[in-house]
């Protein structure tokens, strides 16, 4: 089986810790999936993860939709047919990115829903930054699914914000953190979740879902692989441009 000719467009730096594990996830899978030399076809645009915090601490998604959306702009003019956004905050103005390009935006709440509804659960745990557990974006892209989410208590969110923050993209990686984060799954799992989502894209550097009973749900490597199928289809032209029948059309964001 040989790969399309699709380029994947990466926005990464939110942090760029997550950033490089999308790209060795990209690659390996799509070695996995074609064997030999093969990877994939990709760029990445990074945007400065600190200016996007501080956009994000002072409540202006304003700012971050201007410098999220001029990123896939750029990754379209550069040759891109897809674009993913590496990380779940981001996704907080993802209808603004998709309405600014042509080419479609992979939803990480997407593949996210489908491997939790595939797996036979209805109720889940989410942990990662402050913004994803409490801004709604991402509880109500999974609960439009049926999907139940139940929210780490006030104090647990503020613990799991400052070790993805102060540590995680900082390329800190605790064995005490990871007992927090260890501690929280449990109580949430203790109130009725069936499995816990990965909704942070740095995450997966302090938990690894081989570890545990429960289903873990890893955002990253569940974007990545719906990535992997999507660039897997022939491409077909719609208006001068490469884009694939089986993608999420840009309007469509969620």
């Amino acid at each position: 089986m040989q790969p399309s000719r699709h380029v994947v467009g990466m926005i990464g730096g939110m942090s760029w810790e997550s950033s490089a594990l999308y790209y060795r996830l990209l690659n390996q899978g799509f070695k996995k999936r074609f064997g030999g030399h093969h990877n994939a076809r990709s760029l990445m645009f990074s945007v400065d993860y600190d200016e996007m915090l501080a956009f994000a601490e002072q409540d202006d998604w304003e700012g971050v939709a201007r410098a999220l959306s001029d990123a896939a702009k750029r990754l379209e003019m550069a040759g891109a047919s897809l674009v993913l956004m590496a990380s779940n905050t981001a996704h907080m103005v993802a209808d603004q990115v998709s309405a600014a390009i042509n080419i479609p935006l992979l939803h990480i709440a997407e593949p996210t829903s489908a491997a939790i509804k595939r797996a036979g659960v209805s109720k889940v745990g989410l942990i990662g930054t402050r913004f994803t557990m409490e801004m709604n974006f991402f509880v109500e892209a999974l609960q439009k699914e049926g999907i139940v989410v139940n929210l780490p208590d006030l104090a647990d969110r503020k613990l799991l914000h400052a070790i993805i923050v102060e540590e995680l993209t900082l390329g800190i990686v605790s064995p005490e953190s990871r007992l927090v984060a260890e501690a929280i799954m449990d109580r949430l799992l203790t109130r009725g979740a069936e499995g816990i989502v990965l909704g942070c894209t740095e995450i997966p550097l302090l938990l690894n879902e081989a570890d545990y009973k429960f289903p873990l749900f890893n955002t990253t490597q569940l974007h990545v692989n719906a990535a992997i199928e999507r660039m897997s289809v022939s491409p077909v032209t719609v208006s001068g441009s490469l884009v694939q029948g089986l993608l999420i059309g840009h309007s469509s964001s969620a």
